[in-house]
């Protein structure tokens, strides 16, 4: 099989995610650095238009959004695995509440100006600034934010509830890490990196315990590569998907073969043209050509996006 090729940056909360359950699967896998910001030309050559961080390659296959980077990374090694039973279809419904709900709790709170003065107290001020209009364009459309009393609120008692799972058991459902253990870590983890907003964390000791075994998991076994070299990669391979999932539904009325337009629901609304090569009850899969890569297929989660026929 192809490497497992990683375009991420290291201060990503959702790379942290995969990261750990890179570790979590004890693989080998190669970082390309990516930049936090646009312009972002070697992950957009890849995918076609969506930006968000992390992408995993492997070979001439693109896998967008860690919900399904997750599902494939499962497909290789399903051993630990991410989806216990019977608490499979609770640990993803957690997951999904996490990676949102949570996240953007976490986000607020860590983001507040305190925070910012922090994280970018070492780099020059339009760094700064180029990082807030970016998000700003990124959550553009129908996306709320939450103002910063609100999500303090909130975020104080998203931990207690976490702290009240954690109460007899060293993670969330039970003896061992699933996918919500991965999906609530991360945001968290990011808290932690801030001191100036870390502090909220004290309030509930048995999330810091956890958070420790979940840090203890590490990252597996990285490796460096540059993006022509991932770019040259993809552009030498012929796309063959590892999701196992493979009969057509059609909720939309688009036949395979169609050039389509899909997009995220809120957040990072870049679109991404291709042709529908799949469309199945987990996810999407576009197909594209680029001189710089050849042809590759690009794979979405059905949950979390928009797609449509292309005008034309």
């Amino acid at each position: 099989m192809a490497d497992l090729i990683l375009h991420h940056y290291p201060t990503s909360p959702f790379a942290e995610k995969i990261r750990t359950v890179l570790g979590f699967k004890q693989l080998a896998w190669k970082s390309v650095l990516i930049p936090p910001v646009l312009p972002k030309p070697d992950v957009v050559a890849l995918t076609g238009g969506y930006r968000r961080t992390p992408v995993l390659q492997i070979g001439a296959d693109i896998y967008c959004d860690t919900a399904l980077i997750a599902d494939v990374l499962e497909h290789l090694q399903p051993e630990p695995t991410l989806y216990p039973e019977p608490e499979k279809g609770l640990s993803r419904i957690l997951a999904q509440w996490a990676d949102s709900t949570l996240f953007w709790a976490a986000m607020a709170w860590n983001m507040q100006p305190r925070g910012v003065a922090e994280v970018f107290a070492k780099a020059p001020p339009e760094a700064a600034r180029a990082f807030g209009e970016d998000r700003a364009k990124m959550s553009a459309g129908n996306m709320t934010r939450l103002r910063p009393a609100d999500a303090t609120s909130a975020y104080k008692s998203y931990l207690r509830r976490l702290s009240d799972m954690l109460d007899d058991k060293p993670f969330l459902l039970g003896e061992a890490p699933c996918i919500a253990d991965f999906s609530a870590y991360h945001p968290l983890w990011y808290t932690r990196r801030i001191e100036a907003v870390k502090g909220i964390l004290d309030l509930t000791p048995a999330v810091i315990d956890w958070m420790d075994r979940m840090q203890a998991i590490g990252h597996g076994a990285p490796g460096k590569l540059g993006a022509d070299e991932a770019i040259a990669v993809a552009r030498a391979a012929t796309p063959h998907s590892l999701l196992t999932d493979s009969t057509f539904q059609d909720d939309h009325g688009i036949p395979l073969g169609s050039a389509v337009v899909l997009r995220a629901e809120s957040f990072g609304l870049e679109e991404t043209h291709g042709t529908l090569v799949a469309a199945t009850r987990t996810h999407y899969t576009l197909e594209r050509s680029g001189e710089r890569t050849g042809t590759v297929h690009v794979h979405f989660p059905r949950i979390g996006y928009v797609l449509k026929k292309a005008e034309g």
